[in-house]
């Protein structure tokens, strides 16, 4: 790798970074739900870091922050930068927010060197990427593909508040939403650089690599119904146990995630009632998620995991219901911008590799409006959403060059 770097780029990310992980709606860990007064706070914080590198910036109606750089042709399509700024419970601070501050720091270093890019750019700080709150998906970031779902404003959290309500506190506007689609022609790619969340880049030593497809993903909620009864009192024969029953249905999905090439499923929840020691479980509500980077073998496999998991119902005398909520389908990365990362990695004396993505990203919708890239960086240990998440200035200045370098020859930067 070319060390020659005074690592200023990637310092500077870690400052913005910190800048950002203050902004949590619980005291003591990183938690930072879309719409929460937190994620209001980044997004304001986000706003301000965007116009002081010079961005024509606003939060649209959705509450994603977009900063907006002109470019010698103002009417030429514009290349997008973005990732988001909402969390898990009990997040690591890298996760989406990287790819955020890395455009902003994009946009300064093009302005520290006198560089007007041919085209606008324009950085993206989605905010309902993780989907942590609300039954959701990639709402924002599918709100500037014109495929936002009407029905997520319906939506309700654990709380009880609707998508909508909370909107409205946040200061969005449901009104607004259908102005945020954007015209495919009038943009020429979208780019996002994002902590790896795997071990490859670790075990390989490469700071950086170039994602070729992002999995699919299915999401289920499901309700397993039995019959309460006295722990002590009613024989195990007799028994219509829900816990025993997803007891087996667990071990049924995590067959199902283990035999077949690149894919993996889990169940990720459950919640028993009556929740009692001496008490036979009645209800248990868990949820399914599934993934493949084959759409048609993603399918497969959900349709044997709900076969299986309705005949041990059967053999055990429990209720089965199984409600799909996600479906989220393979995304290839567009093979030019892959070949235009490829070269800026390059330049930083890493020998590119590609690999794919077992996590959804704000790319997926993105790709519906235009060719879309990911950048991966490498994180400690390969953790994420979690506090421990972690990555080395050298390697979020390495991002950062190689991100710079990427922008400036996709946009054919001049200097002014």
């Amino acid at each position: 790798m070319n060390t020659t770097s005074d690592l200023s780029l990637g310092r500077r990310v870690m400052a913005l970074l910190d800048g950002l992980a203050r902004h949590s709606d619980e005291p003591g860990r990183l938690t930072r739900l879309y719409l929460s007064p937190a994620h209001r706070d980044a997004a304001e914080t986000t706003l301000r870091f965007m116009r002081e590198a010079g961005l024509d910036s606003h939060i649209d109606p959705l509450g994603t922050v977009v900063g907006r750089m002109s470019g010698a042709d103002p009417d030429a399509p514009a290349l997008l930068i973005g990732s988001h700024i909402d969390t898990v419970v009990d997040a690591g601070r890298f996760d989406g927010t990287l790819g955020v501050v890395l455009g902003i720091v994009v946009a300064e270093t093009l302005r520290a060197e006198g560089i007007t890019p041919s085209c606008p750019i324009e950085v993206l700080a989605f905010g309902d990427e993780e989907n942590a709150r609300f039954p959701t998906n990639l709402s924002t970031s599918y709100a500037l593909s014109g495929r936002y779902n009407p029905t997520w404003l319906d939506g309700r959290d654990q709380d009880g508040v609707s998508l909508r309500d909370a909107l409205i506190r946040f200061g969005g506007d449901p009104e607004g939403i259908a102005g945020i689609a954007r015209n495919p022609a009038r943009y020429k790619g979208y780019l996002e650089v994002h902590i790896e969340q795997g071990p490859l880049l670790e075990a390989r030593n490469l700071p950086v690599g170039i994602v070729s497809a992002i999995n699919g993903i299915t999401r289920a909620r499901a309700t397993v119904t039995g019959e309460a009864g006295h722990a002590g009192t009613v024989p195990m024969t007799m028994r219509r146990d829900a816990l025993a029953a997803v007891a087996e249905m667990i071990g049924i999905v995590e067959r199902a995630g283990s035999t077949r090439t690149d894919t993996v499923a889990t169940v990720g929840v459950a919640q028993v009632q009556p929740g009692a020691i001496n008490v036979i479980p009645a209800r248990v509500d868990f949820t399914l998620d599934a993934r493949s980077p084959d759409d048609a073998v993603r399918h497969a496999m959900v349709e044997d995991i709900v076969s299986e998991c309705e005949a041990a119902a059967q053999r055990r005398g429990v209720s089965l219901t199984i409600e799909p909520f996600m479906d989220s389908p393979a995304t290839p990365m567009d093979k030019d911008l892959i070949l235009g990362l490829e070269e800026a990695v390059g330049t930083i004396g890493v020998t590119p590799l590609r690999l794919p993505s077992g996590a959804g990203h704000d790319a997926v919708a993105m790709a519906s409006l235009c060719p879309a890239a990911m950048l991966f960086v490498r994180c400690k240990d390969g953790i994420s959403h979690n506090p421990a998440e972690s990555i080395t200035v050298e390697d979020a200045d390495a991002a950062a060059r190689v991100l710079v370098e990427a922008v400036k020859k996709l946009t054919a930067g001049a200097p002014r």
